[in-house]
């Protein structure tokens, strides 16, 4: 007898219902391209469980789910881990959430206040006020959690410290790359930079960001494919090349959308609940 496949409704019910009942969760929530509606049908499902207290990842091993599932810390540290895991035929990423760390950087980003960690896969590293940025994008599936604007004095201290961070990453691709006319470095470089000043762009409009997958676009820094692309590992190209992405950023920095004040322009206590019900 064929075992008829979960919708994705019955799918995300199923998740939402096991990962609530773990000890200490208190809430559940839908991450990545399904949570904002511009997922594909075989897209990865998100999900992140908020916990306050002791939680082990041993309860979620207990599950039975195929996949690797992490201990607390072991990606890092506002990201401190999570699971890959296959179920139904279905890839799920899961993400561990400290409510007490969460609660932590809200208050810090009301302040202006943020810290900057590595993290794989992201060229630029993240922030911490990434946990925010989360808060007001996901969707909540059990439980009750802050939906945060972004808030003012964060917009500011978050422009300045990418706008220097790519200013340093271009400064130092100059003196020790591309004077060697190490194309492969200075191609790193320029990705590393444009990364960060799509940071700085987006935090001036006010903009969440939660990874980097669209984060050049949403930037207007596409250009710097065909400057990439075009790279010659000879010093004077890759001064030339230099100096025309730092222009690019310059200039998308400058840029900014006529609507960008709008996600700043009123601020809401951070904590206040999400309203919105609770998927079923």
């Amino acid at each position: 007898m064929t075992e008829i496949p979960l919708t994705d409704k019955q799918f995300c019910a199923l998740l939402t219902t096991r990962l609530a009942a773990l000890p200490y969760v208190h809430a559940v929530a839908l991450g990545g391209s399904r949570a904002t509606g511009t997922h594909a049908p075989d897209s990865d499902w998100d999900l992140a469980v908020y916990y306050r207290g002791p939680f082990s990842p041993d309860h979620l091993r207990e599950i039975g789910w195929s996949g690797a599932v992490s201990e607390i810390g072991a990606w890092g540290g506002v990201f401190n881990g999570g699971a890959w895991l296959t179920i139904d035929s279905r890839s799920v990423d899961i993400h561990y959430r400290d409510l007490d760390v969460v609660e932590h950087e809200i208050a810090e980003a009301c302040q202006g206040r943020f810290h900057w960690e590595p993290l794989m896969f992201h060229l630029a590293g993240i922030p911490s006020y990434l946990l925010l940025a989360e808060l007001a994008i996901n969707q909540v599936l059990q439980g009750q959690l802050p939906r945060p604007q972004y808030p003012q004095p964060l917009r500011a201290t978050a422009q300045s410290f990418w706008r220097d961070r790519a200013t340093l990453t271009l400064r130092y691709a100059r003196n020790a790359y591309a004077e060697r006319g190490q194309a492969i470095e200075v191609a790193g470089a320029l990705a590393t930079a444009g990364m960060q000043t799509a940071h700085a762009v987006l935090a001036a409009r006010g903009e969440w960001v939660t990874n980097e997958k669209q984060l050049l676009h949403r930037a207007g820094l596409r250009e710097l494919d065909g400057m990439i692309a075009g790279l010659r590992p000879e010093p004077e190209a890759l001064r030339r090349t230099l100096s025309g992405a730092q222009e690019l950023l310059r200039s998308a920095e400058n840029s900014r959308r006529p609507d960008a004040d709008r996600s700043g322009a009123a601020n809401p206590p951070p904590t206040q609940p999400d309203q919105r019900p609770s998927a079923e």
